[in-house]
């Protein structure tokens, strides 16, 4: 397998202060040894928002590009390794689907304050920009339910059915007052009397590499390791998130891992990449696991190669651009959650 380690090098070297290469934690460790910042999608978000140089190539999916592309300048331009690298879970929300649920929420009451992930495409990020909500991260969720509900009266969370089910969770949020919205079905598969009923509405998209994720895993777990520590992601069904000893985002597993005292085991459940290293890491004190086996292959499209081709080519078709008119309603959204 060729190394385009040395000749990334050169160009970074080369380009100084005018590049910034961002890389998210679910990357392979050959294309994050080139990274500036390595992080989850809100420290990324604010390294984008806080950067100054010229171009910007993020490695990770397509909505953090476009994120990026919203919080930086005209004067800075956003590429991609591998602008296909798309994220499934932002794709079962489209713009117009979303609108016809607001719709129908509205016809219901006017208390209701749109909160998105993240994992969002800029189009739905505007939606909420437009209508006084607020993007939120797994990191920042239930600070941002908190704000949305102090806004108004109830929440309509989009669009990761588990993400916003466990938060509400956590918030104390009645299992009867948590309603999941079926885009698949009319109206949500939900009656007036549901959506009367509901303090928080969730989308019921998902991500692939955390649904996964199963109690017969963690109870088999639980008897092969009785003194083992069990986190997972917030995207894992709600289910699994309450056998387990903790859940928390890519930042809060880390930190959970790295406070663990000398000697544990923990399992892990989320992208694979990210606990081999954090197995790697501390190996020396730690036994880390996989709770099971998880690649994100739309993270695993960029490489050395194509990270090579951007940063000595700079093909235009790598290029994410948000037209502007979406851009400034989704730079609400993001600031807003910035601003928190």
């Amino acid at each position: 397998m060729p190394d385009f380690r040395d000749a990334i090098e050169a160009i970074r070297k080369e380009l100084g202060t005018q590049l910034l290469i961002l890389g998210h934690h679910y990357q392979d460790g050959a294309v994050l040894q080139h990274a500036d910042v390595i992080g989850d999608s809100l420290e990324l978000a604010r390294a984008a928002a806080a950067g100054k140089a010229e171009r910007i190539v993020f490695c990770g999916v397509h909505f953090m590009a476009e994120s990026a592309d919203i919080l930086t300048t005209p004067a800075q331009s956003v590429y991609m390794p591998e602008t296909s690298a798309g994220c499934p879970m932002a794709e079962m929300a489209g713009d117009l689907q979303v609108e016809k649920a607001w719709a129908l929420l509205q016809e219901r009451g006017k208390d209701w304050a749109p909160v998105v992930y993240v994992n969002s495409t800029a189009r739905v990020k505007a939606f909420c920009g437009r209508h006084g909500g607020s993007a939120c991260t797994s990191s920042n969720a239930p600070k941002v339910f908190q704000w949305a509900l102090g806004q108004r009266q109830r929440v309509f969370f989009l669009p990761d059915e588990h993400l916003g089910a466990n938060t509400a969770h956590d918030l104390g949020i009645p299992e009867e007052h948590i309603a999941v919205f079926n885009y698949r079905q009319p109206n949500g598969g939900l009656t007036p009397a549901q959506l009367d009923k509901a303090a928080v509405v969730v989308w019921g998209g998902f991500c692939p590499i955390h649904v996964v994720f199963t109690v017969d895993q963690v109870q088999d777990i639980r008897a092969r390791w009785p003194d083992a520590k069990i986190i997972v992601h917030p995207e894992t069904p709600k289910e699994v998130v309450r056998l387990c000893d903790a859940h928390g985002s890519t930042a809060q597993i880390i930190k959970y891992v790295e406070s663990a005292p000398d000697g544990a085991t923990i399992f892990v459940g989320t992208e694979s990449h990210l606990v081999r290293r954090l197995a790697e890491k501390h190996k020396d004190r730690l036994t880390v696991k996989v709770l099971h086996s998880s690649v994100c292959p739309n993270m695993a499209k960029t490489n050395g190669q194509n990270l090579l081709t951007v940063l000595r080519d700079w093909p235009h078709n790598r290029l994410v651009r948000v037209p502007a008119s979406v851009a400034a309603e989704a730079r609400l959204c993001l600031e807003r959650m910035l601003a928190l």
